[in-house]
């Protein structure tokens, strides 16, 4: 980063609060490496002005991801097996965004429906954040779903290949925390959304922002 450069962010920093900084640089080519089922890989020649560069990554659709919190302030957790990991891990329900122009907060509820046959009355967004921005463009949203009762029998979705066989757990909050502390969880939806609804809960909720207060970046 340059020095002029570095001077603005710091700037930026100082009047407006720490925030990550929307900058994309000229992309002078574009290619398609591989295109996959769900993301492809592509290479940009990127122009940071000084020199241009080859990044290569995975182009992906994003997806979103729902803490359920129950009245007893219990978290639900679904057991899902991650075949790059080799690991079933404990997951929020949780989804690409792979219908065109659908709100995320209605994608969230879609997967909330779809995996946990679950529906919620009040829904924040609890954080947002890059999955792995070094080799990835994927976005996560992470919602609080709260207010919760369940999809009628006759709504239901019928859910397959791994989805199939998750198995639904409802844990203390508290305990989920000490879990990720513990190093017992490991998948980043579970992890992240367990702290943030810990530190939320712990500010009493005012930190929480409006569901439709997230939309996909272009």
């Amino acid at each position: 980063m340059g020095e002029s450069h570095a001077g603005d962010v710091e700037r930026v920093a100082a009047t407006q609060g720490l925030t990550d900084l929307r900058a994309p640089r000229p992309v002078t080519e574009h290619t398609q490496i591989h295109a996959g089922k769900v993301w492809d890989v592509v290479g940009d020649v990127v122009d940071l002005g000084s020199s241009q560069v080859l990044r290569e990554y995975v182009a992906h659709p994003g997806a979103v991801a729902v803490i359920a919190l129950d009245e007893d302030d219990r978290v639900l957790l679904l057991s899902q097996y991650r075949h790059p990991v080799r690991t079933e891990l404990w997951e929020p329900p949780a989804g690409l965004l792979d219908v065109a122009g659908e709100p995320l907060v209605d994608a969230a509820a879609r997967e909330l429906g779809e995996e946990a046959d679950l529906r919620a009355g009040s829904w924040q967004v609890l954080v947002d954040y890059f999955s792995s921005p070094g080799g990835s463009d994927e976005r996560i949203v992470i919602f609080l779903a709260r207010d919760l009762s369940p999809v009628p029998d006759d709504e239901r979705f019928a859910r397959e290949d791994e989805e199939a066989d998750m198995v639904p757990v409802w844990v203390p909050l508290d305990e989920a925390v000490e879990a990720v502390l513990g190093g017992r969880l490991h998948s980043p939806t579970a992890v992240l959304g367990i702290l943030a609804a810990s530190a939320a809960r712990d500010r009493g909720w005012s930190t929480l922002r409006a569901a439709d207060e997230v939309a996909v970046v272009g």
